[in-house]
This record gives structure tokens, sequence and C-alpha cells, in this order.
């Protein structure tokens, strides 16, 4: 009998990572000189942050920590999705960044569709927010994931549960 080989692309971010680095952020602006005084913070928002500031140059400021802060923690800059910046009470601005959890459907088929076009002998199956792909060879495995690695898909993408039957 063939042995099937497996492995699931996913996207996780660690929330208790996200949570350090967000407490880090808000440590360092109230230690900053160019922050004296700002009423600048980043919060928790169910899953998501949100960054306000007095104006965007200090929301920019503020967000280049952040980002600075959960790059040392080892997670994605590709796992926030930024939306629109827009006012707020008093005078300051607001911007929400998106936390991602799991692969968006489109960006999963868009996924699989890669991974058929690449004309490799393996099976690529959409799993809620994972996507499986499985194989007999385990080299045709490796090179589905140089592939992935290879081309940008906009996502965090990480590769687990690689298994052999």
């Amino acid at each position: 009998m063939a042995k099937e080989n497996s492995f699931d692309i996913v996207s996780k971010t660690d929330y208790a990572e996200i949570t350090n680095a967000l407490n880090q952020t808000n440590k360092e602006i109230s230690q900053r000189f160019d922050f004296k005084g700002s009423k600048a913070k980043v919060e928790l928002q169910d899953k998501d942050l949100m960054l306000s500031a007095e104006d965007d140059t200090r929301l920019r400021n503020m967000n280049d920590i952040l980002q600075g802060k959960i790059l040392k923690r080892g997670i994605s800059l590709k796992a926030l999705d930024y939306q629109k910046i827009e006012p707020a009470a008093g005078g300051t601005v607001r911007q929400l960044v998106k936390i991602q959890q799991g692969i968006p459907i489109e960006k999963a088929k868009e996924v699989v569709k890669f991974i058929k076009d690449a004309k490799l002998k393996v099976q690529a199956s959409i799993q809620g927010e994972t996507v499986r792909i499985s194989g007999k060879d385990r080299d045709t495995l490796q090179d589905v994931i140089a592939k992935l690695k290879a081309k940008d898909f906009g996502i965090d993408m990480t590769f687990d549960n690689y298994r052999s039957n």
C-alpha cells in the first residue's frame, strides 16, 4: 500500500505575543519625548487593534513602534490588515488594524489554484481556514512548500502538521 504524506497551510497569530507587543508599545509611547502629553494609545478591541492619536503623524510614528515590537516577537507583519484612518472624537484620529486568523476563502482558492497550475503530483483541499496538501512523495511536498514560500500571497502562511502515514 502506498504511503500518503500531507501537511497543512495555516495562518495563526499568537494573541499573547500581540498583547505583549501592545503593552511594550504603550510603555514606549508614555516615555518618549515626542509623545509627551499625548493621548496616543494602542488598544485591543475584541480580536483587533485600535490605534488612536491626535494627528496622522503621531499615528504613523506609533504604528512604526508597534510594527517594530511585533517583529521582535516573531509575528509577520502580513498578519496585520490596516483599515483606513478615520477621524474620532475630540479632534483625534484612529485606525483599526485587523489581525489575521485563518486563511480567507479567496486566498485559499488562490493557493489551491497556484498549486494545481504548478502541475505537481499532489492534491490540495480547503478545509475550513486551512489548506491541506497531500501526496505520495515527500520531496514533492517539499517542492510545494518551496514554491509557496517563493510566491507572495499577501497573507501570513505557516506550514505545520506534517505527516507521513
